[in-house]
């Protein structure tokens, strides 16, 4: 299992919620990973980062020079992911990663296994902005997912054979599912708890972050109009292009007659 943690700034989280996937995996997985994706941090999450790496040799981490995005930094994870089964979650120690176990439960029958919060512990804001988020892109994108961007979810690698990733924002959730759901994949939904930030402050509700959001929404749903079974995924797409310039130098090389 590869397991996928994005960080932008999460100096007060990212050791304790490395070290509580460290003492779980082992009991739920016979080989995994641990890939930190740290996404342009100004404060002290990269040193942090680079100490776990030392410390534990299951864990790698992938330094963005400066900040992409939400979206950009799983698509690096994903990318860098080597086992059948990906697993990601925020590095904000909001979740219970024991739960990890429920998930993989129902991973033999499903493509995607969805955590849905049971209660979600955020702000009054951030949860009706939530609940109105969701009502729209249900409307707009037709997914029947009761907890789009809850950050606990399990996917099967080949999904990303075909699910591409062009989101480089928040967005990134509801484009996986949109694209799934479009391409007949298997979604199970699973509850989980759900626990308050313990250090630091989310950038959800960042006016910027939300105009990005309606942004591609807007352009996700013209591309989803697109979607079709035979489409290159992230994965398959970039292999076609690392053997594009492969092909051309053997086509190059090849005798005439």
């Amino acid at each position: 299992m590869s397991v996928i943690f994005p960080a932008f700034n999460e100096e007060g989280n990212i050791r304790s919620t490395v070290e509580a996937a460290v003492k779980v995996l082992p009991k739920v997985a016979r080989s995994w990973e641990i890939i930190v994706v740290d996404d342009g941090s100004s404060d002290a999450t990269t040193a942090i980062c680079d100490d776990l790496k030392a410390r534990y040799p299951e864990v790698g981490v992938i330094s963005h020079g400066q900040n992409r995005g939400y979206g950009a930094a799983l698509k690096s994870g994903i990318m860098a992911a080597k086992y059948d089964l990906i697993f990601f979650s925020d590095s904000d120690g909001q979740f219970d990663l024991r739960e990890l176990q429920q998930l993989i439960c129902w991973a033999e029958d499903y493509d995607i296994v969805a955590g849905y919060r049971a209660k979600r512990q955020d702000p009054l804001h951030r949860r009706i902005n939530a609940v109105g988020w969701n009502v729209l892109v249900r409307l707009v994108l037709g997914i029947k997912i009761r907890d789009i961007d809850c950050a606990f979810k399990l996917f099967r690698r080949a999904v990303f054979d075909q699910v591409q990733i062009r989101c480089v924002g928040a967005m990134v959730n509801t484009e996986i599912l949109a694209q799934a759901t479009r391409l007949g994949m298997r979604i199970r939904q699973v509850k989980v708890n759900h626990f308050p930030r313990r250090h630091g402050k989310q950038s959800g509700a960042n006016i910027h972050v939300i105009i990005k959001a309606f942004r591609e929404l807007s352009r996700l749903w013209r591309q989803l109009r697109h979607v079709a079974p035979d489409q290159a995924g992230l994965y398959s797409a970039t292999e076609e292009a690392s053997a594009a310039p492969m092909l051309a130098d053997l086509e190059s090389k090849r005798p005439s007659y």
